[in-house]
């Protein structure tokens, strides 16, 4: 079934009461940041050239910047993934915060590099024990690693949930909605737009 705006607006009144459509470019990104800084983990899911999903838990690097959407990962070059985002760069990405129910989903495509500036910016030592040392004195595990490199995550559309209420709030509002048959909101349902991303990048290349 494919619904109308209409339709959806109606069959799925928890979208329609949580999305948010008046907050600022800045205050979603603000909010973005505060999730994912809290979070760090994101789930990164790729295609393989079979069309199977593939997903796995890396550290994001912190943004470098109040405006920056892409998300940064370090990883080592020689591991399926990357096979895979030859194959297919399309990917998505995904933050969970249980403790307040914050979430985000990035929508875009992967760019790899083995930029040294980048990697220098966002290094992080712990990196090192994820890849090893392998004791040839080239493969040292340190950010001169040639097997280091950079998963640059440009995205196309960003949603994400925020949550307004503390975590006793939330229960009685849901517990209250469902016992009168009305969808709640407790937070907010954000969406960072493709016209706005491309925006900041126009004013980041400038």
């Amino acid at each position: 079934m494919v619904a109308t705006s209409e339709e959806r607006a109606r069959l799925d009144p928890y979208s329609r009461v949580a999305e948010n459509k008046s907050v600022t470019l800045q205050e979603k990104i603000t909010d973005l940041h505060t999730i994912i800084n809290a979070v760090k983990i994101g789930t990164l899911v790729t295609r393989d050239s079979n069309g199977n999903l593939h997903s796995r838990p890396m550290t994001s690097a912190s943004p470098l910047d109040n405006l920056q959407l892409n998300v940064i990962f370090l990883a080592n070059n020689a591991s399926l993934k990357f096979d895979e985002l030859e194959n297919d760069p399309h990917v998505n990405v995904s933050f969970f915060d249980p403790s307040s129910t914050n979430w985000v989903s990035y929508t875009g495509r992967a760019r790899v590099t083995q930029d040294r500036d980048l990697i220098h910016e966002n290094w992080s030592i712990f990196i090192t024990g994820y890849i090893g040392d392998l004791g040839d004195g080239v493969h040292r595990g340190d950010e001169k690693d040639p097997r280091v490199a950079v998963i640059e995550i440009i995205p196309d559309e960003i949603k994400y949930w925020i949550s307004q209420q503390s975590y006793i709030s939330r229960t009685l509002q849901v517990a209250t909605g469902a016992v009168a048959g009305k969808a709640t909101a407790p937070g907010e349902l954000r969406t960072i737009m493709k016209e706005e991303i491309q925006s900041l990048q126009r004013l980041h290349t400038k």
